[in-house]
């Protein structure tokens, strides 16, 4: 594992926001979802897909609070310009676990 500096784990902006919205992603190569996620006035509502279907439905999603890296550049996948990465942990049959805050918190916040 390669190990970092405190400054540069300050640069990575990850924020928490809501998904208000999801949709099908048929072009996608690999089973996913088309979001828009709101990480409040500062920053946003931001576009994303995420292969997360294995764990979660459109309803387990609208409305859920999430964590998610807010300054990649951004990315096209097939027709969805991908504007954050929403995090999650990979498990070994390659079901992505949500990562997300324990309790609400306002959108935008910075993980610290």
């Amino acid at each position: 594992m390669k190990e970092i500096s405190w400054p540069e784990f300050e640069i990575v902006e990850l924020r928490t926001g809501t998904i208000i919205e999801v949709q099908d992603f048929p072009e996608a190569r690999r089973p996913a979802w088309k979001l828009k996620i709101d990480f409040g006035t500062d920053i946003g509502v931001r576009k994303s897909s995420a292969q997360i279907t294995d764990l979660y439905s459109r309803d387990d999603l609208i409305g859920r609070q999430i964590v998610a890296v807010v300054n990649f550049p951004p990315k096209q996948i097939g027709p969805v310009r991908s504007e954050c990465l929403v995090t999650g942990f990979v498990q070994a049959d390659g079901a992505v676990v949500l990562a997300q805050p324990e309790r609400p918190v306002d959108n935008g916040l910075k993980l610290a």
